[in-house]
């Protein structure tokens, strides 16, 4: 660590800004103002979980980057949403993760796809989205992948 950084408990600021950003999601009629904190604050959540000694596993560096592309899905932009959806499921990939994280990383690509307009490709990753909804032990878990993927848009019942 560097001396600026001794002061600083990344972990705990990781977290704050993480459940920050949830909260801002889920207000109806956000500002621009909002709109702005919330991509900044997803932004500085995923940095500081890659700080030396958060002790951040493969699993919260995939949850940082779900809840990147989430917030660009949100704000409705739709390639950058697909490049941190993507970033999600390469380390989900390269680390073994699977069960709800990995299903949620196909719903990132679905649901970015579905902003972008390309509903074949939300189709697609749905589709394996499905499949991995499969392997999830948790029935809550499988519960929350299953409401998400009903609210990609431009497919049947999404948003």
């Amino acid at each position: 660590m560097t001396g600026s950084d001794k002061a600083l408990d990344h972990r705990a600021i990781g977290v704050e800004l993480f459940n920050r950003v949830w909260e801002l999601m889920d207000k109806q009629d956000r500002t621009v103002e909002e709109d702005d904190a919330m991509l900044h604050m997803a932004h500085a959540s995923a940095h500081h979980w890659r700080a030396e000694g958060t002790g951040a596993t493969a699993n919260n560096l995939a949850r940082s980057e779900w809840q990147v592309s989430r917030v660009y899905a949100v704000l409705g932009r739709g390639e950058p949403a697909g490049y941190h959806a993507r970033r999600c499921l390469q380390i989900c990939q390269a680390n073994g993760i699977g069960d709800w994280d990995l299903a949620f990383a196909y719903e990132a690509l679905a649901r970015a796809a579905g902003v972008a307009g390309d509903t074949a490709v939300a189709a697609s990753w749905t589709d394996q989205a499905l499949r991995a909804v499969e392997d999830i032990a948790e029935d809550e878990d499988r519960k929350a992948v299953l409401t998400d993927l009903a609210t990609i848009p431009g497919l049947s019942g999404g948003g």
